[in-house]
């Protein structure tokens, strides 16, 4: 199977669309009304893989996650929204082990086995009685039609779901990709401050896996930002309970080939669905930089007109000012050759060769009306590139962040 005849289909269900995984969310307390507590089970153990937050700060879910993707097995995932459980000393850590330890208790599983994340304010102890019972009442839902609920409650500041799954044929079989991800805001491409769960029936190692998901993270997950915040809890996990009964997968080979394909749509399509729902966000912005010495040079110039608070807020204000985008790159750290660079916003070339051009005021003002902007950067310095994405920089933005606690 050449890459370039990979075929994907998007299917429903998300996290549940893979075969022999169940999930539900409902609200036990955490929060006053919504939705707060989620759980993804395999019927079988797992691969395992995760990718973590490069914060120093780390969340007790985190180190306790980490500890158990060492551990290369998963078979299932509680996630609680509206609290962190970060600065939260020895007793936050030990509430984290607890938390596994109820799941497995509840489902028969090994300890080991078992996952727990969380997300909200920083900084205040989990309420173990109302998460315990709510994970009593989680055990009697969970189904595969449990995907809808599982992914609301994980959702803090987030306006929408996000969730997504993609099918690909591997050795003659179906293997399908879910998940589910929430973030809206802390988010900045440092292994982007959100949540992102993946179930998957293939059959591959957790060595394996962790590759393709590294390589998915790198090209997703890293590369949004709203805010240039990177948050304490940041967490994507995957489960492969290899239940597809596919060839097993190895690097390589046509079938890794298959598997990355789904595995990067399903992972891109949710980084994009994070910026969307960006706190106060009225567009998102894709950001394609190329003709830079390197990738890793794109990267940097990518990087650094997404992070632009005047950029995303010329945007917001549909003014097409792209001495901004310019100065972005300019300092971003990326080789730049003033005479060369080349800008477009949508379909109108604006910059070329370093210098500004005559252009239609009113037509440029329509394109930015759009829900979705494309900026595209040449620096006609090599052949690197890279793909950022990002939001505009709203009024609503500095509400929603001056109230959060309230």
């Amino acid at each position: 199977m050449a890459e370039d005849v990979i075929v994907l289909k998007q299917v429903g269900k998300g996290i549940t669309a893979a075969k022999g995984f169940r999930a539900a969310g409902l609200h036990c307390g955490i929060k006053r009304t919504k939705k707060d507590l989620a759980l993804v089970v395999s019927e079988t153990p797992g691969s395992a893989a995760g990718v973590f937050t490069q914060n120093r700060v780390k969340a007790a879910p985190v180190i306790v996650c980490q500890e158990r993707v060492k551990g290369g097995i998963l078979q299932a995932i509680l996630i609680c929204s509206g609290n962190a459980n970060a600065c939260t000393g020895e007793q936050g850590l030990a509430n984290a082990y607890a938390l596994t330890r109820m799941v497995a208790r509840q489902f028969g599983l090994s300890e080991q086995a078992v996952a727990a994340t969380c997300t909200g304010v920083i900084g205040v102890q989990l309420p173990m009685d109302v998460i315990e019972a709510g994970i009593q009442q989680i055990a009697e839902v969970v189904s595969e039609d449990g995907f809808a609920d599982a992914a609301e409650a994980i959702m803090t500041t987030d306006t929408a779901v996000k969730q997504i799954a993609y099918e690909v044929e591997i050795g003659g079989l179906t293997v399908r990709v879910g998940g589910m991800a929430k973030g809206s805001g802390m988010i900045h491409p440092n292994m982007a401050t959100m949540l992102a769960f993946i179930t998957t029936d293939a059959v591959i190692s957790p060595q394996v896996l962790q590759t393709a998901l590294s390589a998915s993270v790198n090209k997703s997950f890293n590369m949004i930002t709203v805010d240039g915040d990177t948050s304490t809890n940041d967490s994507v996990l995957v489960i492969a309970n290899g239940m597809s009964g596919c060839p097993e997968i190895k690097p390589g080979t046509p079938e890794f080939a298959a598997f990355s394909a789904a595995l990067d749509a399903v992972c891109i399509e949710l980084a994009k669905m994070i910026v969307s729902d960006g706190e106060g966000a009225s567009k998102l912005i894709e950001i394609n930089v190329c003709g830079a010495r390197s990738d890793a040079e794109a990267c940097l110039a990518a990087k650094a007109i997404a992070r632009s608070n005047l950029v995303k807020t010329a945007i917001f204000g549909e003014d097409a000012n792209w001495g901004r985008i310019v100065c972005a790159a300019g300092y971003s750290g990326a080789e730049i050759d003033s005479g060369r660079i080349d800008v477009k916003i949508g379909s109108i070339q604006m910059c070329e060769q370093g210098e500004g051009l005559a252009f239609d005021e009113e037509l440029a003002k329509e394109i930015l009306r759009e829900r979705e902007v494309v900026i595209q950067v040449g620096l006609n310095l090599g052949t690197g590139k890279a793909r950022v994405w990002t939001c505009d920089l709203t009024y609503d933005y500095v509400k929603i962040n001056a109230s959060y606690r309230s």
